[in-house]
């Protein structure tokens, strides 16, 4: 004779089987979302080491702005150059340079969300129990880490510029680099949130980031150009980076008192804002806000992600 489970004891035991299920879901919070972060930026570590030709290709372009560009202009800029005898002019495009060499790697990390969405990867990890900001924030941190090591790299390449490795000039530039290369990464994980196609992103960013360069004041000084010019340079958050680099740099330098003067007010000039000179600290302050504002923009677009 069959045995009879009256209905309570059936709904007793679901409830049961819910319970155990929940209990294996861990719950949300800091820890666990930190934890998530890490994840998130060791694994963009990862695909770095793995990926050597990445590495060097990213520092092939920098290398022939420097090396190549920066021997001829030299050549052409020299006359017009204060002091050129005491100057070269791969020193004054070098802090440039330097930016550039972080500029792609940060881009390119952030387009790494766009391929992982095209290969259902990015799926797994947006229903995994963190929130969507751990998974950007670990991107944006991952991206930065990766960037500024490869700017690492070019920086030891200083004495070919001409630029002394004086300690404090050193761990300067690279507070900068790491400031610039986590706004970069922002910056391209805002516009990777919502693109689907790797081609799309390429094309967008092929778009954007060579005016980011050249708009900077990486190849040329920031003074005399013409009032259209000089807004666009103004908003372009890679020139309260170049700037402040460039000043450093010249502030290091073992040039004669009166070399140093005309040369600093020829090729390093102030940032301005309708004549009034914006300090060091409030261009590094101004980038900082950029890239978190572009995080938060890049989270917000993570959530509408279905």
């Amino acid at each position: 004779m069959a045995t009879q489970i009256s209905e309570p004891v059936a709904v007793a035991e679901a409830g049961a089987v819910v319970d155990r299920i929940r209990v294996s879901v861990p719950a949300r919070g800091l820890r666990h979302d930190l934890r998530a972060v890490g994840i998130v930026w060791r694994r963009e570590l990862i695909r770095f080491r793995t990926d050597r030709l990445r590495a060097i290709t990213s520092l092939v372009q920098p290398f022939l702005f420097l090396f190549i560009l920066g021997t001829g202009l030299s050549r052409l800029a020299g006359g017009s150059l204060p002091h050129s005898g005491a100057f070269d002019f791969k020193t004054f495009i070098y802090p440039g340079v330097l930016a550039m060499s972080v500029l792609f790697t940060s881009i390119f990390s952030a387009g790494s969300i766009v391929w992982d969405r095209e290969f259902g990867f990015l799926r797994e990890i947006l229903v995994a129990p963190v929130s969507r900001a751990a998974i950007v924030v670990g991107k944006c941190l991952g991206g930065a880490t990766i960037a500024t090591f490869q700017g690492v790299i070019f920086l030891c390449l200083a004495w070919f510029a001409h630029v002394p490795y004086n300690p404090v000039l050193i761990l300067s530039l690279v507070g900068m680099l790491l400031l610039l290369s986590f706004t970069l990464t922002a910056f391209g994980v805002m516009m990777a949130a919502r693109i689907t196609q790797f081609q799309a992103f390429m094309a967008l960013t092929q778009m954007l980031v060579m005016p980011l360069f050249f708009l900077s004041g990486a190849l040329y000084p920031l003074n005399g150009l013409p009032a259209w010019l000089t807004v666009l340079t103004r908003i372009d958050p890679l020139t309260y980076v170049v700037g402040p680099m460039r000043h450093v740099v010249f502030s290091h330098l073992s040039l004669p008192p009166f070399a140093a003067a005309a040369i600093s007010a020829r090729l390093a000039p102030t940032i301005t804002w309708a004549g009034w000179a914006v300090p060091l600290w409030l261009s590094l302050g101004i980038v900082a806000v950029m890239g978190l504002v572009m995080m938060a923009i890049g989270i917000a677009e993570f959530s509408k992600t279905e």
